[in-house]
């Protein structure tokens, strides 16, 4: 009687994560600071910009929410190198860049926190692996994964001025695989942007309509996981005038294909659609006309990418990361402006499409069991083409701007090092030197604006903004429950793209720009450069359940002026202040009772780049606290800014002073199966 064949060894179970490929030692040589689930979803304002705030130095153009600042001005930066709504900091969610493919901000209203993870932000340029953008630092964004969602989560909470805050996931399994779904709306009528004192008849409060609804899926494929991801969002706003409405829409999908054998592997596939509509105007000087200046109707704009990453099996701790990545980004703005008894006299179409092709190489190399070295390189191709601005007037037709810009194109090489040596278990000494780059926004080179009284004129010759810097830092853990770093650190950022002042009203400019008394005609341009010098310093303690965590940037940066810009020289850049703190307090029982209170100062601002107009000082206070009403149901309340401190957010060139949240309560249940 033959023998049975001896049993098939079983197959290797693949566990699928939802994670890309883990983070390597060599990070231990950068300046890291972390943001957990636990402190994403238990925030006063329940915005993910806002949860940022903790990493002392990041900023946006505008210190407002995404409840009231313009969605343009919600460029990230770091490290002082602020004084443009773009970001100079990379923003990826799942490794699928955030900015937006024409104007360079982020729509944040799209990332909402309740479906957040874990944020890992990396001060300093030069992100490498993740592709060129990272002037500032990088912001690593990961979706909840199951072991972090219950089955179903719902939570819903109402209060001042009609505010409306919700959201929904469920989460479940998916053959060995999972699946999770989640919706996100915020609605509310608004405050009135324009402080007391300066309010006239035409002033209204800035309501605004926001929902997003995400899904994604992970499944074993082979030896390896398949993730699919995709997002449809919708944010309505207004800027508390007559004719400032604005509305985004988008929808994203991406797919990543992660393998975790003896090959490291990732590969990654993004398209993202967007579609964007504002309204601008001003009022006279007694604030009881509002003019009409632009009708932004129609902003379609692309973005469509991939990355590869790929790590071998080097041994001995080892670590070598290399691929490549590409983006292309195209957009057009179409829009009425040159307003006369409240219509349009002229069009304007501008716009054009940009590409960068870039290959990469990350290496980590333990010397000793306390001594790493990492370092890397990425050499980028970039491309600006089909550049256009054409100006018409509705009447006749007659154009009064035809330009087409000529295709450019250049390479960029950037590289980035670090060490990181333990002298002792609870003592860790880093220091760090990178180059990174940026391309200037479709925004930028093409798009002429206004703001109030003042008119900003496009520039389509704008060379990409480069930066290099070094940092060094130590990292002390007395304690397991104790955490202190200090960080130092030197930027220079090179052909910074900003508003140059070139004339005061009133006059008549290049492009037939019309500037009144009291306002000021800029350009976009490349300024000498933007030197930035400064200190971090975070801390966090943890005693059962209480935790205290603070962070501190000390940030001294001036502009390095020349040609053009000879005016600025000495200048600090404009958004920029000098110092900024974030503390929060907290405790959180097992039971689900919770409370924490965030304290948060920045210092005075420069509202524009001749330094002539300033944002005063302000100190905010947040309180959040839950009181378990059974198992699984909670009562929560959210206080944002207590105290009601006037939070300056812009100063226009007439004096008008417009501010960001005042007091705000909301009061809600949240349910977690």
């Amino acid at each position: 009687m033959p023998l049975l064949p001896p049993p098939a060894p079983p197959a290797t179970e693949i566990v699928v994560t939802g994670r890309g490929l883990a983070a390597v030692e060599g990070d231990a040589a950068y300046d890291v600071a972390v943001i957990d689930r636990a402190r994403l979803t238990n925030t006063a304002s329940n915005r993910l910009e806002d949860v940022l705030r903790d990493v002392a130095g990041f900023q946006q153009y505008r210190r407002s929410d995404a409840s009231s600042a313009h969605p343009t001005s919600q460029g990230a930066t770091l490290r002082g190198l602020g004084g443009n709504a773009s970001s100079r900091a990379l923003v990826v969610l799942d490794g699928v860049p955030q900015i937006d493919p024409f104007g360079g901000w982020v729509t944040f209203t799209a990332l909402n926190p309740s479906r957040l993870g874990e944020v890992r932000v990396t001060r300093g340029g030069g992100s490498g692996v993740f592709g060129p953008g990272a002037l500032a630092g990088t912001i690593e964004l990961s979706s909840a994964l199951p072991d972090q969602l219950a089955p179903i989560e719902a939570a819903a909470a109402g209060g001042s001025r009609g505010a409306v805050d919700s959201n929904a996931s469920i989460a479940g399994r998916l053959g060995t695989g999972f699946a999770t779904l989640s919706a996100a709306f915020q609605r509310g009528d608004g405050f009135t942007p324009v402080i007391a004192r300066q309010r006239g008849p035409v002033d209204q409060p800035a309501g605004y309509l926001q929902g997003s609804v995400a899904a994604r899926a992970a499944v074993p494929v082979g030896a390896a996981e398949l993730q699919a991801n995709m997002l449809l969002f919708r944010d309505q706003r207004n800027r508390g005038l007559d004719g400032t409405d604005n509305n985004t829409t988008g929808a994203d999908a991406s797919v990543r294909l992660v393998g975790r054998g003896a090959w490291g592997v990732e590969a990654l596939g993004y398209l993202q659609l967007r579609k964007f509509d504002s309204g601008f105007a001003s009022a006279n000087a007694t604030r009881t006309v509002v003019t009409r200046s632009v009708d932004q109707f129609n902003v379609p704009a692309t973005g469509l990418g991939g990355r590869v990453e790929l790590r071998p099996p080097l041994g001995r701790g080892i670590e070598l990361r290399f691929g490549g990545d590409g983006r292309r980004t195209d957009g057009e703005t179409q829009e009425y402006y040159s307003f006369a008894a409240g219509q349009p006299t002229r069009t304007r179409r501008a716009g054009g499409q940009t590409a960068t092709a870039g290959l990469f190489a990350d290496l980590t190399l333990p010397v000793t069991s306390t001594l790493v070295l990492t370092g890397g390189g990425r050499i980028d191709r970039w491309w600006i083409t089909q550049g256009h601005l054409f100006e018409r007037a509705i009447a006749t037709g007659a154009p009064f701007t035809t330009a087409r810009y000529a295709d450019r194109h250049g390479w960029e090489p950037t590289g980035r090092g670090g060490i990181a040596w333990k002298p002792a278990a609870a003592l860790r000494l880093r220091g760090a030197a990178y180059t990174g780059w940026r391309l200037p926004t479709l925004n930028e080179l093409y798009r002429p604006y206004r703001v109030g009284l003042d008119a900003i004129a496009a520039n389509a010759a704008l060379s990409p903004e480069r930066v290099r810097g070094v940092d060094g830092g130590i990292d002390w853990t007395p304690l397991p429950n104790v955490r202190l770093s200090v960080t130092g650190f030197h930027n220079e950022l090179r052909d910074a793209i900003g508003n140059i002042t070139i004339a005061r009203g009133p006059g008549t400019f290049p492009g037939n720009t019309v500037v009144g008394a009291g306002g000021t005609y800029f350009q976009r341009g490349n300024l000498g450069a933007i030197r930035s010098n400064g200190a971090e310093f975070d801390g966090s303690v943890t005693d059962g359940r209480w935790r205290l965590s603070a962070s501190y940037a000390f940030t001294d940066a001036h502009v390095r002026g020349e040609g053009l810009s000879a005016a600025l020289d000495g200048r600090r850049p404009a958004q920029t202040p000098r110092h900024a703190l974030s503390a929060t307090i907290g405790r959180e029982e097992a039971s689900g009772l919770a409370a924490a209170a965030t304290v948060r100062y920045v210092s005075r601002q420069s509202e524009d780049d001749q330094n002539s107009r300033y944002e005063s000082a302000a100190t905010t206070l947040d309180l959040v606290g839950a009181i378990p009403l059974g198992r699984r149901l909670f009562l929560t309340a959210r206080v944002q800014n207590v105290t009601n401190e006037l939070v300056e957010a812009t100063v226009g060139a007439d004096g008008t002073i417009e501010r960001a949240t005042p007091r705000t309560f909301l009061f809600g249940l949240r349910f977690r199966s």
